[in-house]
């Protein structure tokens, strides 16, 4: 094998089908251990608009979809793809739906440490899973603490500006390539991906990138 291939996704910690995604390309791995890739997560907002303490997910989702029918209609083919991915979302429990700009930063800071997937990993568990607010700075410290980053640097960090300007010029750069829906996969950079693949075709992606390399 001739090196590592880069593997740069595009997501955002709140959207339901970067986490079914994530957990079809973790199966995939898993089943690959000496595979090529090197991930690096990248910022998109699917709500960039969004007040910063986020607002009530009902409301939300109302307005998102235009009405309940709408997000009933949204949400039926991201449950069956729950179901089939063996993953758990407490929708129920869910209260609020937040501003992820935070939640990229610590993200971003966590690459720094080589710990990106590691973070993303509790984000999606924390808001899919436990149904916290991820936009809340106790639980993005906590989050941080879990993965042995310094919380007090992470804490510091939040409640300052460190990183804001970097993460939305990342984000708009994206749509400005062409990025509009999460997740999207850039492999090599060059061969794009967009949405929730299911692990047969990352496979054979990792096959074909194998061979290639050999």
């Amino acid at each position: 094998m001739k090196g590592p291939i880069k593997l740069d996704i595009m997501s955002d910690p709140i959207c339901p089908w970067c986490y079914i995604g994530k957990s079809y390309l973790d199966r995939a791995l898993s089943s690959y251990p000496d595979h090529p890739l090197v991930i690096e997560w990248h910022p998109f907002q699917l709500n960039p608009d969004m007040p910063a303490k986020g607002m009530n997910r009902r409301i939300y989702l109302e307005k998102k979809f235009g009405g309940k029918d709408g997000a009933i209609k949204a949400y039926t083919p991201i449950l069956e793809n729950v179901r089939k991915a063996g993953l758990k979302i407490n929708f129920e429990k869910m209260r609020r739906t937040p501003n992820t700009l935070d939640a990229h930063r610590l993200i971003h800071w966590s690459g720094i440490e080589g710990k990106q997937t590691a973070v993303v990993s509790a984000l999606f568990k924390s808001y899919f899973f436990k149904a916290l607010d991820i936009g809340n700075h106790d639980v993005l410290v906590d989050i941080a603490a879990s993965i042995d980053m310094d919380s007090d640097v992470v804490r510091k960090l939040l409640l300052s500006n460190a990183d804001r300007s970097n993460i939305t010029a990342r984000d708009t750069h994206s749509r400005k390539m062409g990025v509009n829906s999460v997740p999207t996969f850039v492999v090599n950079g060059k061969y794009v991906v967009s949405g929730a693949q299911p692990p047969e075709l990352w496979a054979k992606v990792i096959s074909e990138m194998r061979q290639k390399e050999t």
